[in-house]
C-alpha cells in the first residue's frame, strides 16, 4: 500500500481513547470512575455538588457493580478498550514513517504519557486524533481541552494539530457501511443505532450559536448549530450509513443509551427501546453502536449482554449485535487519510 505521509521525524501521530481502569480490582475500577465522572465536561455540575455526588454518593456504590461488569469483557491482555486501540496504533505505524502513539483521556496510558513518548522520538509537530466520530462536550471536547493544558504545562514548543469529527465523511460512512453490511444477518426486522447518551444541557453547552432547539432543527440543512450538535450528528450518522446500505426509514431507528441520574437525556433510550419493540412486532433485531470505533464495556457488556436480555425478556427472538470498526484494515486506512489531511 502507498504510503502518502512522507517520513518525517520531527512529525507524530497520537490516537486518544477514552480510557480504561488498570484491573477489574474494584480499587483501579474507582480510581478510574473518580478521575472519569469529576470532569467537569461529563458531569458539569459546579466542583463542589460535582463532588457531593460523585465521592459521596456514586463512588460508594457503583465500582463494585462496574468491577463485576468489566470481568465479564476483560481480556488475557486486559480492557478490550486499550487492546483494540493499541492494535489499531500497530496496523497504523506498518502504514506511515512517522511515530504513532496512544494516549487515554483517563488513566494511563494518558494524555501527556503519549505526548511525552512522542517528544522523546524528536516529534515537534503531533497529529492528535480523538477517537470519536460525532462531537460532544464529553468525548472531543474534553480530549482536546485535556490536550491543550498538557501541552501549555510540559509541551510549549510542541505544536498540536486536531483530526476534527468525521461523523460525515464519505470515507467514514463508506467504510462504517461496508463493515455493517457484512455482518448483518440475513433477516431483521430492524437496524437499531445506539448511540452514547448525554444530557439534553449538554447539546446547548456546546452550541455556540445558541439556536438549536433540540429535535426541531436536526435535519435542517446547514443549520448553524450542526457542527457542535452531538443529536444531529448522530441522526446524520444513521441517515448516511441508511443510504448507503440501502434500506427504507422504517428499517432503521437510532436510540442513546447509558444515562446516569435523573437529569433529562437525549431521547429515545436504548433500554426503553428495546423493552418495546417486540411489543412493536420487532422480533429480529440487529444493533449498531457507532458513536464507538472500538468494543468496549458500553459495547460487550451494556448492549450485547444486558441488551440482548432485555429485548429478549420482552419477547424477541433473535438479537444480533454488530461488532464496531475496531482494527479492521479499511478503518485503518480512513484512520490514516484523516491523519494526513491534518499533517
Amino acid at each position: 500500500m502507498e504510503n502518502n505521509i512522507a517520513k518525517n521525524s520531527k512529525k507524530g501521530i497520537l490516537l486518544v481513547n477514552l480510557g480504561s481502569p488498570k484491573s477489574t480490582k474494584v480499587e483501579d475500577v474507582k480510581e478510574y470512575l473518580d478521575e472519569f465522572l469529576m470532569d467537569e465536561r461529563v458531569i458539569d455540575y459546579p466542583w463542589f455538588f460535582r463532588a457531593l455526588l460523585v465521592k459521596g454518593i456514586i463512588l460508594n456504590t457503583r465500582p463494585k457493580k462496574s468491577a463485576a461488569a468489566y470481568k465479564t469483557v476483560w481480556t488475557d491482555e486486559g480492557s478490550p478498550l486499550i487492546v483494540i486501540t493499541k492494535q489499531i496504533q500497530q496496523k497504523l505505524q506498518k502504514l506511515v514513517d512517522i511515530p504513532v502513539e496512544i494516549g487515554m483521556r483517563y488513566a494511563e496510558p494518558s494524555i501527556e504519557t503519549g505526548i511525552r513518548n512522542l517528544v522523546e522520538k524528536g516529534v515537534e509537530e503531533i497529529v492528535l486524533f480523538p477517537l470519536y466520530p460525532q462531537y460532544a462536550m464529553s468525548t472531543t471536547e474534553t480530549v482536546v481541552e485535556k490536550a491543550k493544558e498538557v501541552q501549555a504545562k510540559f509541551f510549549p514548543n510542541i505544536k498540536i494539530n486536531y483530526v476534527k469529527p468525521f461523523y460525515n465523511r464519505d470515507l467514514y460512512i463508506n467504510c462504517l457501511a461496508e463493515s455493517i453490511k457484512e455482518k448483518l444477518p440475513e433477516n431483521f426486522d430492524l437496524l437499531q443505532f445506539s448511540y452514547h447518551g448525554v444530557p439534553e444541557r449538554h447539546i446547548y453547552k456546546t452550541d455556540p450559536t445558541k439556536t438549536c432547539k433540540i429535535g426541531d432543527c436536526c435535519f435542517k440543512e446547514d443549520h448553524p448549530s450542526h457542527q457542535y450538535c452531538y443529536r444531529h450528528q448522530c441522526l446524520k450518522t444513521t441517515e448516511l450509513v441508511r443510504q448507503k446500505l440501502g434500506l427504507e426509514d422504517s428499517q432503521v431507528k437510532s436510540t442513546f443509551q447509558s444515562r446516569l441520574g435523573k437529569d433529562k437525556w437525549i431521547e429515545p433510550y436504548t433500554d426503553e427501546t428495546l423493552e418495546n419493540l417486540p411489543k412493536n412486532g420487532v422480533k429480529n433485531l440487529a444493533i449498531v453502536c457507532p458513536a464507538f470505533v472500538s468494543d468496549c464495556l458500553e459495547t460487550l457488556e451494556e448492549i450485547s449482554v444486558e441488551g440482548k436480555e432485555e429485548f429478549l425478556h420482552a419477547g424477541g427472538e433473535n438479537f444480533h449485535y454488530v461488532p464496531c470498526l475496531n482494527d479492521e484494515d479499511r478503518w485503518i486506512e480512513v484512520v490514516k487519510q484523516l491523519c494526513e489531511e491534518e499533517l
